[in-house]
């Protein structure tokens, strides 16, 4: 891991304390229909929660929910001040033909010295490659190079989205370990969107599972904490 970025975060992981965000008996529905119920849930700092559930549970709904995106319709949100949040998407489409390279890639969402962009991209790896076209990253690489683009913000949050979409399990393991050495080190909290029961396994502070509701007055509020 990176001393360089470590030094970037405005306050060392040591200093840090108390929630991130937080919900309390929170729910979301559509018209007459719960999207998810009764959700509680606590991120704090170096903590990793994992959000899973089947396809139409409302994962990301939910995180969009908590970060004030969605509005809710029932229950309360609390938010630390200035909460600055870090996002990897599912995935990313570039257009093969674009003359895009991995440093240039670094720089679409911001201008940054060039002493910061190799730190990201040597806390998740890639400082070694170069500069070569995003085109020939392999799937694993790029998803660690969508992770530097965040980390670059200095967030205090990281949300994963499914990171582990078009990756092979090799490279979902890396990934995997990759993320819990960034919030170990840096200290933020981690909430990472899956449907995979395996990759929660002995891996995250708490686990919640979402369950699909088919109407409002279902007796199924069905929502699991881990």
């Amino acid at each position: 891991m990176c001393l360089e970025l470590a030094a970037m975060f405005r306050t060392p992981p040591s200093d840090r304390s108390g929630y991130l965000v937080e919900a309390v008996d929170m729910g979301v529905k559509r018209g007459n229909r719960w999207i998810f119920r009764h959700v509680n849930l606590t991120v704090s700092r170096g903590e990793l929660v994992f959000v899973i559930g089947a396809n139409g549970a409302g994962k990301t709904t939910c995180v969009k929910a908590l970060l004030g995106l969605v509005s809710i319709d029932e229950g309360s949100i609390n938010r630390a001040a200035g909460l600055e949040v870090g996002y990897v998407p599912q995935r990313l489409v570039v257009d093969p033909t674009l003359p895009l390279t991995l440093r240039r890639m670094m720089t679409l969402t911001g201008r940054f010295a060039a002493r910061d962009i190799n730190a990201a991209l040597a806390a998740v790896g890639l400082e070694r490659l170069g500069d070569p076209p995003v085109a020939n990253l392999s799937g694993g690489e790029f998803q660690r190079m969508l992770l530097a683009r965040s980390l670059i913000h200095q967030p205090e949050l990281l949300v994963l989205d499914e990171p582990g979409q078009g990756v092979d399990v090799a490279g979902a393991d890396v990934f995997d370990d990759l993320i819990d050495a960034i919030r170990h080190e840096f200290g933020c909290g981690v909430i990472m969107i899956s449907h995979d029961l395996r990759q929660t396994m002995g891996s995250g502070d708490d686990v919640v599972v979402l369950v699909p509701h088919e109407h409002e007055t279902s007796t199924s509020d069905g929502v699991g904490e881990g």
